[in-house]
């Protein structure tokens, strides 16, 4: 089981470029990518974005990926040698008609506008979209063995809620045949003391008090939650992403114990539905992380 928060950093050096990619990531309901790539690199988010879908199913992440040039960028040097010749031409024919000696070289020249440009080398977008790979490949591991253990310590915490809910309605449990007796003594009396000068059809009293009986039974209450409860357990231990599921089941286990609290106001009953319903709040908090 896996948690939806982490952070993961990985780096991959080339011979010219280091990348570096840093992944953090929160709880969502579906996976959501959000990439911060270098402008020149935005034509790789598609490529990197099916990288970590293969590896994350839940989540929202935010992925920064920055590229570094240890010898710093490579500059190129272009020579107009057409502007280069003009302005020898030129200065050629300045000295024929000032009458002055021609004393320029080949710096001279090169000194004027435009002979020499310098312009950036472009990247090798090959290697850095192999960089980035094996960087985030570097991340995305960092970041799952994370959520790994984060996942760890929330199945540890979420199991030992589940055994105090279970805990709880087996005391609940052991109280069911006394209350039950005690409601149709109840009603028993409740029925005689309203129709005290009544002559009563006791067949009929005793279907009417069995079935009153029958709507505040909460056995099958009970019994449900109970398999709640080991499915809970199981789905913990499944390797896939099961937070979908678990969320499902804390809904049902929580329609169980509102409806146990409903059928009964016995006290010992009302208080143990407190204890149990704040057990599975806590749960349920920690179900909206799993993945």
């Amino acid at each position: 089981m896996k948690s939806m928060t982490g952070y993961g950093r990985g780096e991959a050096q080339g011979a010219e470029y280091s990348v570096v990619v840093e992944i953090r990531s929160v709880n969502h309901r579906y996976l959501e990518l959000y990439f911060r790539l270098p402008r020149q690199l935005n034509m790789l988010e598609d490529t990197l974005k099916k990288q970590m879908q293969s590896k994350l199913n839940r989540g929202k992440a935010d992925v920064f990926l920055t590229l570094n040039r240890p010898g710093g960028k490579k500059i190129e040097l272009t020579l107009d040698k057409e502007l280069a010749i003009a302005y020898h031409n030129s200065l050629v024919q300045l000295s024929g008609i000032t009458g002055l000696p021609l004393a320029v070289g080949a710096e001279d020249v090169a000194a004027f506008p435009g002979v020499l440009d310098q312009q950036a080398a472009e990247d090798d977008t090959e290697e850095i979209a192999a960089l980035a790979k094996n960087a985030l490949a570097a991340a995305l591991e960092q970041l799952i063995e994370m959520r790994q253990r984060e996942g760890q310590s929330l199945a540890e915490d979420i199991c030992v809620r589940i055994a105090q809910i279970e805990a709880m309605a087996a005391e609940i449990e052991k109280f069911v045949p006394q209350l039950l007796m005690e409601q149709q003594i109840k009603l028993r009396k409740r029925v005689s003391e309203l129709l005290e000068d009544v002559t009563v059809d006791e067949a009929r009293l005793a279907n009417e008090v069995a079935f009153l009986a029958d709507r505040t039974d909460i056995s099958e209450e009970l019994t449900r939650l109970a398999s709640h409860c080991r499915q809970f357990n199981e789905t913990c231990l499944l390797p896939e992403a099961v937070g979908r599921k678990l969320d499902f089941l804390t809904q049902e286990m929580n329609r169980e114990i509102n409806t146990i609290g409903s059928k009964s106001n016995a006290l010992v009953i009302s208080n143990q539905v407190i204890e149990m319903k704040s057990a599975l709040e806590k749960i349920r908090e920690q179900v909206q992380n799993i993945e």
